[in-house]
């Protein structure tokens, strides 16, 4: 089961779900992924859940207060870093623009939101106390973070100047359906795909995909209690995985490592 102590630079630590019910969102992420919750306050009126598996922090879950008004319920995925303020001047010198912080979460470690030149939003994480995800690549937890948008060469820059990525095009297809992978020296930090016009009106995002044990058995839990089937099972090299939308509106993948 791959424990981690520690996540390197550039490489995603982190990842929250921003809901209009927190208690559905627990109940139905828990039972889908086996995760438990610790519920902890987190300023006036506020409770910040972070969601356990196998007693390891898997991710954060709380629910969207005011100010928030207007903004549908999402995944955000963080980057690590290991000074955000520098890393906030990087993201604007390259194109990006800030949208929150940085600033200090207590003890836990100091945050900030940014967008990427094509509207992507994600955060950067300085670790403190609390070094993000304490559990990846494992059942229950996380497995990828995938970017879409309208402007794939325009992202795969921006992330290499900030972040020091390189891109790859790992699986060639027709005009606009190239899949790209980003790589973190030599670690794989995640995928890329062009918005195809027959999606609608998505905006450019960051997804998040979380391992299961079995990708049909989990799709089949996740439409039993109110999921909305995006993309349906999917065999792709050695990865099984749907996309789906939960019962609260917010857009999420599942995978399996076949074969």
């Amino acid at each position: 089961m791959p424990v981690v102590t520690s996540h390197a630079p550039g490489n995603f630590c982190w990842v929250d779900l921003s809901t209009t019910d927190a208690d559905a969102s627990k109940s139905f992420y828990s039972r889908l992924l086996g995760w438990t919750a610790i519920d902890n306050p987190a300023g006036e009126g506020m409770v910040y859940s972070m969601m356990q598996k196998d007693g390891k922090n898997v991710c954060g879950l709380y629910e969207m207060g005011p100010g928030m008004e207007g903004i549908p319920p999402h995944w955000s995925s963080y980057i690590s870093v290991p000074d955000v303020d520098a890393a906030v001047e990087k993201v604007t010198a390259a194109g990006g623009s800030l949208i929150m912080g940085p600033g200090d979460v207590f003890e836990a470690g100091r945050m900030a939101f940014a967008a990427d030149p094509t509207g992507a939003v994600f955060g950067m994480w300085q670790p403190k106390e609390h070094i993000g995800s304490e559990l990846i690549y494992a059942p229950g937890s996380l497995g990828w973070n995938e970017l879409y948008t309208y402007e794939p060469e325009a992202a795969a820059s921006f992330y290499d100047t900030t972040f020091g990525w390189s891109r790859a095009i790992t699986q060639p297809g027709d005009q606009g359906t190239d899949y790209h992978e980003f790589t973190n020296g030599d670690s794989p930090v995640g995928g890329m795909m062009q918005i195809k016009p027959e999606w609608g009106e998505v905006p450019p995002n960051w997804s998040v995909y979380f391992c299961v044990d079995d990708c049909a058995a989990s799709l089949a839990v996740a439409e039993s209690m109110g999921a909305e089937v995006i993309v349906p099972l999917t065999d792709v090299a050695n990865i099984r995985f749907a996309f789906l939308k939960d019962p609260v509106g917010v857009y999420f993948g599942i995978s399996q490592v076949v074969g």
